[in-house]
């Protein structure tokens, strides 16, 4: 199966974690890049007013995969703009898709991804994994948005992500 890791990440984390699957699964990994710098500014404003971002690479390289997986943080109960260019073009050019996040979790759980991605891209991912920061921090005290922002997965976090996915993803291939 010929298979695209496609991700963007403010942190950092979804990235990495995005390069670790790309390279136990052997698949064409693309980092997603804007042509200007991303700002905790243009995140509201974007996920305010539905801003769609220019990015790179092109989503029309999405056309030769037989399955893409989508690495990025969900903000504001959302998909991150950056991931949206690729959601639509999936609309007006179907594949089988899914979506890995890893994210803050400190205001809980991301209830309406599912439903928004499946308006993005007019189906549901063959796979959908929605991780938390906050289950790798200590939970007396509640952690705050402040301590999973600057959490850093390490090593064996990626390690033990890694595992988890591609098991998920062999599951459903």
């Amino acid at each position: 199966m010929n298979i695209a890791v496609i991700s963007y990440s403010f942190s950092g984390n979804n990235d990495t974690l995005a390069g670790s699957v790309a390279k136990e699964l052997s698949s064409e990994y693309f980092q997603i890049s804007e042509s200007k710098p991303r700002t905790l500014s243009t995140i509201t404003m974007d996920m305010i007013f539905s801003r769609i971002p220019l990015v790179q690479p092109s989503p029309n390289l999405l056309v030769k995969y037989d399955l893409i997986l989508f690495f990025g943080p969900i903000w504001m109960g959302q998909v991150t703009t950056p991931l949206r260019p690729y959601l639509k073009h999936l609309k007006t050019n179907p594949n089988k898709y899914g979506f890995i996040s890893i994210s803050g979790g400190a205001d809980g759980p991301n209830t309406k991804v599912s439903g928004e991605l499946r308006k993005r891209t007019g189906a549901d991912p063959v796979v959908f994994i929605d991780l938390y920061i906050a289950d790798f921090i200590s939970t007396n005290p509640k952690p705050t948005r402040k301590a999973t922002s600057a959490y850093k997965l390490d090593p064996g976090d990626i390690k033990q992500l890694t595992s988890t996915i591609v098991k998920k993803l062999m599951d459903v291939t």
